[in-house]
């Protein structure tokens, strides 16, 4: 032994050792369990089970290999061993036979790998392993590490030259965008081919890359770094930023817009991204210009969608466009007037074709012509994308107006105290400002503090539109003046008569005590808009100017008002009897009618909603449905016709957006024809009432006109 160099250790067991050194002479007698047909799979598809005298008969392992296979009845493998089949790998050294699949280019490892199948005589001793795929072929290794990592960027190493390099493509890519066009760069290899010409043939990893290029750069730093020249055709582009502008302008707002092309999204074409504290603030006017290389394409489109009677006097429409298009201003002078009624003023001018801007149909103009508003938020995330405007400033209103409240009131925080209060019961601060401006880079943000109310108290919270300030600050004005102003209530009702209290019991209201607090709004508000037409108040001069009318106002006109709504529910019941009175099925319809139009005039909160003013007309309309039903049963065909022009009217009343009551902060043109449709009744069913102004279906349509 001593010659040998063997040694006596401690006694000790390697059953896997003595298995594997077995194994060398018995690899054809291997086998691998089926576990569907339960037995093992040997070498060229051989099949056998184990000796059921075997150890290993009751607990069979997925692997054995056996000393020899007798077939009797069957093929019985008999003195055997359990095994891992791997094992066999390295015994059987060219006798096992791999095959791959699956090249890809794995991130983490920062190279690319396959999956290998190791056989052994048909049996799979290894069905699926990773390797290193550089190792079986270096070229397709080589040619996936460049378009992954290279190209693509998809590993961890950080390198200068590829940043440099994907800021380039970005460029070009935008000019793409930009341009709409896909010509400017080669081709979509040719980044691959920059580095394919450059790195090394042995170079197919990413450990292999650094360690080459870690020599490298020290004597060429700039051999990866791309230039234009390497990715653009024969002609480099030359783009105009003035007919491609980067950014739109509105007012004091300074917008970004972005390019994309790719016909059938939802932004394909010009994209102006509108911080969510704008939003509000932005008006649709001069977006439908589209920016300046946009708008021959855009009047070629609007030239196709005119009637075939218009167009036929402006073809071809390319070459007119052209000619239109040179006739244009370069920006909108009025924001307010559209482009299409610009156009169609250019096309009278030249042609004396009679075209207005309704000939045109806006539904066939490409989506790529029409400005797309994105939306983002202070994280720079798209909140919001549209093309519609309005209806993005609709839906994101509430989200807008927390927005221009963090923004106003941040730096605030760090200035002062902030402007945003509650719990308020009395005029007890400075003067409110009208607007609050903060600069954001090169953007403007406006915010309106406004008086809102809430309920109990005065909050003053800041709005994102004049629009919301005008229709809270008077609702906030109003409970201020409440609050300071000793309520007159009880002392009313104490000095009610029976015959009064009575009929104010059968209102709309819920109870008397809500019919009182509506009353008392009323009052309030008619001396309010009486001193303020807009019911705003900024100053604490103006506040107790206004609270001082109203404390000397409040109790007589109280009075005034509580009787006023007497009388009007006197009358209302009046047109209740007439209306049950009539039974007659055959005037249902005029019935139906006449009773819409009384739930119309009383409903719960109908005193504030009608204000003072016109709650003086209110027992006249009420008669008016009296006399109505009394001429029905004379002359139905009569009232029939006149049922027709009245509904007319009132469709288009609710067509121009008017409702039932008017809604709050509705166009003053709306609430005036709404009370328009009730004089007009009057001008054809009570005609002996005598309405309060000249109406008719022709006055009503032009009051609606100028409705905005």
């Amino acid at each position: 032994m001593k010659p040998l160099g063997l040694h006596i250790g401690e006694p000790s067991a390697n059953p896997d050792g003595v298995h594997k050194s077995l194994l060398a002479g018995l690899l054809s007698q291997i086998g691998l369990k089926d576990l569907q047909k339960k037995d093992y799979v040997g070498a060229r598809q051989s099949r056998f089970v184990i000796f059921p005298g075997s150890a290993l008969a009751k607990k069979q392992p997925n692997a054995i290999m056996s000393a020899e296979l007798v077939e009797t009845s069957r093929l019985f493998a008999r003195v055997n061993g359990a095994i891992d089949p791997a094992w066999a790998a390295p015994i059987a050294g060219d006798l096992v036979k791999r095959s791959h699949s699956e090249p890809h280019w794995e991130k983490k490892q920062g190279a690319v790998v396959a999956f290998e199948r190791v056989t052994l005589y048909g049996v799979p001793i290894i069905p699926r392993q990773r390797v290193q795929f550089s190792r079986i072929d270096p070229v397709y290794a080589r040619e996936l590490f460049i378009r992954h990592a290279l190209v693509e960027g998809d590993w961890e190493s950080h390198q200068t030259f590829q940043q440099l390099n994907n800021a380039l493509i970005d460029e070009l890519t935008e000019l793409e965008e930009r341009t709409r066009r896909r010509d400017i760069l080669v081709d979509g290899d040719a980044v691959f081919e920059f580095y394919h010409r450059r790195v090394p043939a042995e170079v197919s990893s990413m450990r292999s890359f650094e360690g080459w290029w870690r020599k490298t750069r020290a004597a060429t730093p700039d051999l990866l770094t791309m230039k234009a020249e390497d990715l653009l055709g024969e002609e480099e582009p030359e783009v105009d930023d003035e007919k491609y502008p980067t950014a739109w302008r509105q007012g004091d707002q300074h917008l970004a817009l972005r390019y994309r092309f790719e016909p059938g999204s939802h932004d394909d074409g010009v994209t102006v991204l509108v911080p969510l504290p704008l939003l509000a603030r932005l008006q649709p006017g001069g977006f439908d210009w589209q920016v300046p290389a946009f708008r021959d394409e855009l009047v070629t489109a609007l030239i196709k969608s005119l009637p075939k009677q218009i167009r036929k006097n402006v073809v071809p429409a390319a070459d007119w466009a052209a000619k239109i298009t040179a006739e244009l201003p370069d920006e909108p002078h009025d924001f307010t007037v559209p482009f299409t009624a610009t156009v169609a003023e250019v096309i009278k001018r030249l042609t004396y074709t009679p075209v207005s801007s309704a000939d045109f149909d806006l539904s066939r103009i490409p989506a790529h012509l029409r400005m797309t508003f994105a939306v983002v938020d202070e994280k720079s995330v798209v909140v919001g994308i549209d093309k519609d405007l309005g209806a993005l400033q609709k839906s994101l209103a509430l989200d807008t107006r927390r927005s221009v409240a963090r923004a106003t009131e941040a730096p605030a925080t760090v200035a002062g105290p902030t402007i945003q209060r509650e719990g308020i019961t009395k005029w007890d601060f400075d003067d409110l400002p009208q607007t609050v401006d903060t600069r954001h880079g090169e953007t403007t943000i406006r915010a309106y503090p406004a008086l809102v109310d809430e309920g109990t108290s005065v909050s003053i919270q800041l709005m994102a539109t004049a629009a919301d300030q005008a229709l809270a600050t008077p609702r906030g004005v109003r409970r201020l003046l409440m609050l300071q102003t000793p309520s007159p209530i009880a002392y009313v009702q104490q000095h009610l008569t029976s015959q009064e209290k009575l009929i104010l019991a059968t209102s709309p209201y819920q109870n008397t005590a809500a019919l009182f607090a509506d009353c008392l709004v009323a009052v309030v508000d008619d001396v309010l808009f009486r001193v303020k037409p807009d019911g705003l108040l900024f100053t604490k001069k103006e506040f107790e100017t206004v609270r001082d009318r109203v404390s000397a106002a409040v109790m007589d006109s109280m009075f005034q008002t509580v009787s006023l709504v007497a009388r009007t529910l006197t009358a209302a019941r009046d047109a209740d009897k007439a209306l049950k009175q009539a039974t007659n099925l055959a005037l249902l319809p005029a019935l139906t009618d006449a009773r819409e139009q009384r739930d119309r005039l009383l409903f719960p909160g109908f005193v504030s909603a009608t204000g003072l003013a016109r709650l003086q007309r209110v027992p006249v309309y009420l008669v008016g449905i009296q006399r109505r039903i009394t001429k029905l049963l004379e002359n139905p065909a009569r009232d029939r016709a006149w049922m027709v022009e009245v509904q007319q009217a009132t469709a288009r009343y609710v067509d121009a957006g008017g409702a039932f009551p008017p809604a709050a902060g509705a166009d003053p043109s709306l609430t005036r024809a709404r009370w328009m449709l009730e004089e007009f009744r009057l001008s054809l069913f009570a005609q002996d009432l005598r309405p309060a102004e000249s109406v008719s279906l022709q006055r009503i349509q032009k009051v609606l006109a100028a409705a905005s």
